[in-house]
């Protein structure tokens, strides 16, 4: 049977063979004032298609490349709604698009996000935050990021009545909430809106860069640098479990206690090792606890092997299962799998007995640790 990574890289290579380097330009030229907008016609997360005619009644038309995944892009989005609630009376229409691969986005780029960057999650950051604007997805083909060359993630366009570009950079002056002074989107657009020309028309931009299908193989090494990282299996006693569960790493730590013959616990396992890969670089640690008996160390430490789980793994072995539930957490009745997380001061702030929701779970872990750069 072929390991689950592996079939993970097998679909990347092909990918990679179906999407030629050439294929899309890396940073293709951005758009330069004068222009007329280029058309488009893509799908929006509410199944509706949209072309520039879409939007043909608008005074002006601001276009923001964003996307789900970048912490920058997550720190503007309520700067974005309350910019369409402010101007949406005046004929200015805001039309989200995102750029990006989702294939091409790396496991280590996701750490400030639940969600990757396919079409399904955009619509649901599209729900949870409510957005009162199109959002267009472009991943597919990335045909009309081409066009227009976005730099980054957010980086806004602004075109007059005439569907002219007049304005292209960024929305203000910091990514960091609350902080910023020049509200250079607003500027432009209170400009265009008197009838005067716009006074900076340019800025630089600040965020991820867009993720270009050619990009690809990035994240086929990074599955291939997974292999090189050594998966350990040590046995654990209920005192130190005891220590574990304190914590005090100030990281919140993400404990799955599982077993081998536990068909639900084979079944999730993948999509932890690849919640720890999203998280293992901020304020976060995964550990595994099996609850195989000793005499199947050998078959628990080539399991993890090949789900790449180079966390720290723990076997409990034949000790008292009781001794350890009544340990661990009052509410865990015992069955398995069974996933807590835990805050750097030991409170347990996530319980799932059976199997894990992915996404339920990064949410939960990206809200505690925090969507955007400190």
């Amino acid at each position: 049977m072929m390991k689950p990574f592996n079939k993970m890289l097998l679909l990347l290579a092909l990918l990679a063979i179906i999407v030629p380097a050439a294929a899309h330009a890396d940073n293709p030229k951005t758009l330069s004032i004068g222009s007329k907008a280029p058309d488009f016609s893509l799908q929006g997360v509410d199944d509706k298609h949209y072309t520039l005619d879409s939007f043909k009644d608008a005074k002006l038309l601001v276009i923001v490349f964003t996307c789900n995944h970048c912490p920058t892009a997550q720190a503007y989005e309520d700067r974005i709604i309350a910019f369409t609630t402010a101007y949406a009376s005046k004929g200015v229409q805001v039309v989200a698009i995102s750029p990006n691969a989702d294939a091409a986005v790396r496991f280590d780029e996701l750490g400030y996000t639940d969600l990757n960057d396919s079409f399904e999650e955009m619509k649901i950051r599209y729900k949870d935050k409510g957005y009162n604007f199109p959002y267009l997805y472009d991943g597919e083909t990335q045909e009309v990021a081409e066009e227009y060359g976005p730099v980054v993630t957010p980086h806004a366009f602004v075109f007059d009545e005439r569907r002219i570009l007049r304005y292209v950079g960024r929305i203000d002056d910091d990514e960091h909430i609350g902080r910023a002074k020049t509200f250079d989107l607003t500027n432009a657009v209170e400009e265009l809106l008197a009838g005067q020309p716009v006074t900076t028309a340019t800025t630089r931009t600040f965020g991820c860069s867009v993720k270009w299908k050619s990009k690809i193989d990035w994240k086929i090494q990074e599955a291939e640098d997974w292999k090189k990282e050594p998966v350990a299996l040590d046995t654990v006693a209920i005192e130190e479990l005891k220590t574990i569960l304190k914590n005090g790493s100030g990281k919140y730590r993400l404990i799955n206690f599982w077993a081998t013959w536990c068909g639900p616990c084979v079944a999730e396992f993948s999509a932890l090792v690849e919640t720890d890969k999203m998280y293992r670089n901020r304020d976060f640690d995964f550990i595994t606890v099996s609850l195989d008996s000793r005499k199947s160390e050998d078959k628990v430490l080539s399991f993890l092997q090949q789900k790449y789980a180079s966390n720290k793994n723990y076997i409990f072995g034949d000790e008292n299962k009781y001794d350890l539930i009544e340990a661990v957490d009052e509410a865990w009745q015992g069955a398995l799998p069974y996933t807590i997380l835990v805050a750097p001061e030991g409170e347990i702030v996530y319980r799932q007995m059976g199997i894990i929701d992915p996404l339920a779970l990064r949410k939960e872990i990206v809200e505690r640790i925090g969507r955007y750069y400190p």
